[in-house]
């Protein structure tokens, strides 16, 4: 079965000994972050004690593909179709007067650093940060929410600064601004794995309601109740919602900061959340998700290769599926799966996928016979079909990722393209061996 709440699938790795207890108090200045690092984010854990809180931290909920699918009663190789699917049939929520995240209720003298545990990171972060909240917002027509995460770094009492990177949610807010008015928003925290990865979908593209997109993933309507102090719904079994408004005309400084490349983003002036009210459920458990770490980085490629898959698909009708690696962030790096039908195809197919995502900087397109989730079998195939005077391509000043810190010397990025798929008239010579039977050997059954 999928998971609703987050205490049902901790209950669950529990049983199934995965989930990671650390019992030894940990400070939530660098060594908490140290401890999920140790593990990449890529196991579940609850952190007991956390110094200064009296309240559970739970990382690592969606940081493997087996994980993230076994969260939503799925297999691994059913998370990009099922997925696609959220997104073209979303399955509406189902609104609740009571819940439980609103089992108690804060609207005055609110200080967050005395609520909940708040990180400090990395080496030079400049504070303390929420990196795990999941906003909602209503689009432009007052209707239709959207979610997404944002990093806040907390100032005082009930104050936070919010990095809006989303060129179509800043617009948004800045029409607010220029009207003198703050835009609601709210921020939950302690969610399921799936409306982590749903509200990684792009809105641009598809202008999905994300907490839609998430029922339909669970298979069943998420419940929402509306907010206390502001005209929005939230998960009614998420751990902790904060309520607030993005101030307008108002800036603090804000950074730099452990971004999703390893590298420390700029200092730079950004907007202000003002929080109304901070709702929780009994005995709360608290969430983080480590920056850059894979639970940061799986539901971002994932999302990022509904996009990727759909791109190739209108001009290579061969292509089988498509990968965004961890190695690259799961942003940068792509490999493609085609099957080859004619000349040509494999250099389309790259031309296609650096169309359809301004991020992507190398992208490599393999036969169908090539494992593209195996890093050594694709660059078997690099090694041993390309040749780089015929098989690689690059494209100068083209649009990347201010993310990455390369494309910001010039502010445009160079791109490569690796056809790494065999010449069809010389297939003879591309046979890989294979030995009869060996799928089937047991090694244990020869000692």
């Amino acid at each position: 079965m999928a998971f609703m709440n987050i205490r049902q699938l901790l209950e669950h790795w529990e049983r199934s000994g995965r989930l990671l207890k650390v019992c030894k108090e940990v400070d939530p200045k660098f060594e908490l972050g140290a401890v999920i690092k140790a593990v990449k984010g890529r196991q579940p854990m609850v952190f007991q004690k956390v110094k200064g809180y009296s309240v559970p931290m739970a990382a690592g909920l969606g940081g493997s593909k087996e994980l993230l699918a076994e969260s939503m009663s799925m297999q691994p190789e059913d998370l990009l179709p099922r997925l696609i699917e959220a997104v073209v049939h979303p399955l509406p929520t189902r609104s609740c007067e009571q819940a439980p995240v609103q089992d108690n209720v804060i609207t005055s003298r609110i200080n967050l650093r005395e609520l909940f545990p708040v990180c400090t990171y990395n080496a030079l972060d400049s504070g303390a940060y929420y990196v795990s909240g999941v906003m909602v917002v209503k689009g432009a027509d007052g209707q239709k929410r959207y979610t997404s995460i944002r990093r806040m770094q907390l100032l005082d009492g009930n104050r936070t600064s919010i990095l809006i990177s989303s060129p179509e949610l800043f617009q948004q807010y800045r029409e607010f601004e220029e009207r003198g008015e703050p835009m609601e928003a709210a921020f939950m925290f302690g969610i399921v794995p799936a409306v982590v990865l749903a509200s990684q979908v792009s809105t641009h593209l598809f202008h999905a309601d994300k907490l839609e997109v998430a029922s339909a993933l669970l298979g069943q309507p998420l419940a929402v109740v509306r907010c206390k102090t502001i005209d929005l719904e939230v998960l009614a079994e998420a751990e902790v919602v904060f309520e607030g408004r993005i101030l307008p005309r108002v800036r603090e400084p804000e950074g730099p900061f452990g971004e999703l490349g390893g590298y420390y983003g700029p200092r730079t002036e950004q907007p202000v959340v003002e929080f109304s009210a901070v709702t929780y459920r009994n005995n709360p458990v608290w969430q983080t998700i480590l920056p850059a770490s894979y639970e940061e980085k799986l539901p971002m490629a994932i999302a990022r290769e509904i996009a990727l898959l759909g791109s190739v698909r209108q001009v290579v009708p061969g292509v089988k599926d498509v990968h965004i690696s961890m190695g690259g962030v799961g942003r940068y790096h792509a490999v493609i799966r085609i099957r080859k039908v004619q000349e040509g195809d494999g250099k389309t197919a790259l031309l296609a996928a650096f169309a359809g995502d301004k991020d992507l900087k190398h992208v490599v397109v393999v036969d169908e016979d090539v494992n593209l989730l195996d890093p050594l079998d694709v660059e078997w195939a690099i090694a041993t079909r390309v040749q780089a005077d015929l098989d690689t391509f690059i494209v100068t000043g083209a649009k990347g990722s201010p993310l990455e810190p390369s494309h910001n010397l010039r502010g445009v990025t160079a791109k490569m393209g690796i056809d790494a798929t065999f010449p069809l008239a010389e297939a003879e010579h591309y046979r890989r061996t294979s030995i009869p039977g060996q799928e089937s050997i047991e090694l244990a059954d020869y000692l």
